[in-house]
């Protein structure tokens, strides 16, 4: 595969134009570069024109790979074989490029790390083990606790901010989330839903984004610590399962942690159906010694 077979733009709106077709015909494999992409095209100031840089790989007319790199320098892949990944390693180095991480599916994410390594010296380390599920059919949980889910207002945001710091806080993310700053979150563009005990007492929460290409991804679900274990996260999951499959989509996807037994155990009994590995990958490079 020679390294020009690659197409790189700095525009999204011709990414999108020649792209689009390749990311909808597998919204589920593809569903964070749709989300991401949908979200940089919908919503004002979230895409800052030559900031991002994407990539195509293209084969007799056809599109079989994308990539976008954003100002986080961590790039993110669609499936590629590694000699591919290989390739694409040669000609990031080749122009310059310095990369923060990778993320994509298991086999992909590891075959560029490991090119990386071997032509820049970086140390890719493996963030978490992830697994990509896609509902099947949805089953109730069961015992199903007493509630209802309830779609999340304006009166609510102050309590919507406050989960979404102990979530990332629960994950290590250094994030800033108050009312100056949620916009440039990644938790702004989902719509919530809580879940709430008889009485009106929120308890857990789950997020949805936008619907693209007929695929809707549930993130994040949360329920605080002193709340787990009652089954809540598997009723707000649940309700917003169903309620996205009622306004028409044809995918519903979820991340889980690999290494969490219950939850990756709670999304099965719930009808989803692990479909993929993936794997975020850091890179670490070496500090130049002191001349």
């Amino acid at each position: 595969m020679r390294p020009d077979a690659w197409h790189l733009t700095e525009d999204l709106d011709d990414f999108l134009a020649r792209a689009g077709d390749f990311l909808r015909s597998r919204p589920v494999l593809h569903n964070t570069p749709l989300t991401v992409t949908e979200k940089w095209r919908t919503r004002p100031g979230a895409f800052v024109p030559g900031t991002v840089l994407f990539g195509l790989l293209e084969s007799e007319g056809d599109v079989q790979a994308v990539f976008y790199h954003p100002p986080t320098r961590r790039l993110t892949l669609t499936p590629l074989s590694p000699e591919r990944a290989d390739a694409l390693a040669a000609r990031l180095t080749g122009l310059g490029h310095v990369l923060s991480g990778v993320t994509a599916d298991h086999g992909t994410a590891t075959a560029f790390a490991d090119a990386w390594q071997r032509r820049t010296g970086a140390t890719p380390t493996l963030r978490v083990g992830m697994h990509l599920y896609r509902l099947d059919t949805l089953t109730p949980p069961e015992p199903h606790p007493a509630g209802r889910g309830r779609v999340v207002g304006e009166q609510d945001h102050e309590h919507l901010m406050r989960w979404c710091r102990e979530l990332a806080a629960d994950l290590g993310e250094t994030v800033t989330i108050d009312a100056d700053s949620w916009a440039g979150t990644r938790f702004a563009e989902k719509r919530y839903t809580f879940w709430e005990t008889p009485d009106g007492t929120a308890v857990s929460m789950a997020g949805v984004n936008p619907q693209v290409a007929g695929m809707v991804r549930v993130d994040p679900v949360y329920t605080p610590a002193p709340l787990r274990g009652r089954g809540y996260a598997a009723a707000v999951t649940a309700e917003v399962s169903r309620a996205a499959l009622a306004a028409g989509a044809t995918e519903v996807v979820l991340y889980t942690d690999a290494s969490n037994r219950t939850s990756n155990a709670l999304y099965q009994r719930l009808g989803y159906r692990r479909v993929a590995d993936w794997a975020p990958y850091d890179f670490a490079y070496a500090e130049p010694e002191a001349g």
